[in-house]
């Protein structure tokens, strides 16, 4: 994007001052161009194909998937997770089955974008029953079952009490192994949800006024990125000292002069997340603004350095924390200072496994997905956060949105 677009601080917040009445709305604003397709049945198809051979490597039968980020990720399956399951079973070799009930298997297959074995079951039935079954046809009902992560107790128990001679145990190591690593279709969604983002960002600063309360900001924020072309997942802001303790505070905030504005949003596109916080002041900052707003952003730029290829995911954590212990925070997790991890994984998830955190192992590879974001937080005064999120390519890290180079270009 026109790095000539952003607005400074001063500008921006001068423009908010001189719109006359009501915020403008969003109506002006255009679905952002050259959108990348949605993810295709084959390439779904492909990710079914890595699990069975991660799934023959471990030794597994059969993976069982749950509603949510992975049944999507999997079958293109759309649903909500009730009492009343509908799941995926992805078996070492051959057509996965889906299960649901039977009321409900119209509108499971408006999402389905795999071949699959659908089957159903009726209200006075047990659906963990029909899996058994259908594992003891393909002669898996022995074998080792992987659980996908998430997969809720309820549904382990029943399978459980239903192939007695099986072997229950976690998959997450085959939905890692597939999720963990984006391919360029989902890097591309990726990257659109964040531009998506930051444009909305480039609609809201200037639209700030003094005495607005965090709900009206979040309103502007995703009213922009709704036509902008994305579904709006989160618009967290923080006002004045609130913006010191990361997940914010109940307590009435208003927009005030030379207070911080911390905004932490984010949105989908085609399912994809966006994780984006931007900090500026409401008029002028102060020079204890100014610096700390510097320490931070440099937090941020050696987390970014230190996350090279081969390096295990929390020595990035490390390499921050040990910066700012030399200018005096923490040390660790004591404030003032950083009181959470470095960044976290992203994708069709906004908190996806694995995180930059002390003592993560896994090393970092082509394809991995990442927010970048140690805020520096000083209790009863203010924090500074400002987060982005990367992507490790074959030459190292990028960026999905450029992080801001100082307070008064907040954007």
């Amino acid at each position: 994007m026109d790095r000539r677009l952003f607005l400074s601080a001063g500008a921006a917040l001068a423009a908010a001052a001189a719109l006359p009445g009501p915020i403008a709305a969003a109506a002006d604003l255009a679905k952002l161009p050259n959108a990348p397709p949605p993810i295709t049945p084959q390439e779904r198809a492909a990710r079914i194909a890595k699990a069975q051979g991660l799934m023959r490597a471990q030794g597994m039968s059969a993976l069982l998937v749950e509603p949510g980020a992975s049944l999507i990720y999997f079958t293109g399956v759309h649903w909500g997770r009730s009492e009343r399951l509908t799941a995926a079973v992805i078996p070492v070799e051959g057509e996965i089955l889906v299960v649901t009930p039977f009321f409900e298997e119209p509108s499971v297959r408006e999402s389905l974008a795999v071949g699959a074995d659908v089957r159903t079951w009726q209200e006075h039935e047990d659906p963990l029953a029909l899996v058994a079954g259908w594992l003891k046809e393909r002669k898996l009902a022995s074998g080792v079952i992987g659980i996908e992560e998430t997969v809720r107790y309820f549904a382990v128990d029943g399978l459980k009490r239903n192939l007695p001679d099986a072997t229950l145990r976690s998959g997450a190591g085959v939905v890692r192994g597939c999720r963990m690593i984006k391919s360029p279709a989902e890097i591309a969604l990726m990257q659109h949800a964040a531009d998506i983002t930051v444009a909305a960002y480039r609609h809201t600063v200037p639209r700030i006024e003094r005495g607005m309360n965090p709900r009206d900001i979040g309103a502007i924020m995703n009213g922009a990125t709704k036509a902008l072309g994305g579904e709006p997942e989160f618009a967290l802001i923080l006002l004045g000292e609130a913006s010191a303790y990361p997940h914010g505070s109940g307590k009435p905030q208003a927009v005030r002069d030379g207070e911080v504005v911390l905004m932490d949003c984010g949105c989908t596109f085609e399912g994809y997340q966006s994780d984006i916080s931007r900090t500026l002041v409401f008029g002028e900052a102060t020079k204890r603004q100014r610096t700390v707003w510097d320490q931070m952003r440099r937090g941020q730029q050696i987390a970014f350095e230190a996350a090279q290829l081969g390096v295990e995911a929390g020595r990035v954590d490390d390499a921050v924390r040990r910066y700012y212990e030399s200018l005096g925070y923490g040390p660790d997790y004591r404030l003032p200072g950083t009181s959470h991890r470095t960044g976290h994984g992203i994708g069709l998830d906004g908190h996806e496994p694995v995180n930059f955190v002390r003592g993560e192992t896994t090393r970092l590879a082509p394809g991995m997905c990442f927010s970048d974001e140690p805020g520096i937080y000083i209790p009863g005064e203010f924090g500074i956060r400002l987060e982005d999120c990367i992507h490790m390519t074959a030459q190292g890290p990028k960026w999905f949105s450029v992080p801001p180079t100082s307070l008064d270009s907040p954007l």
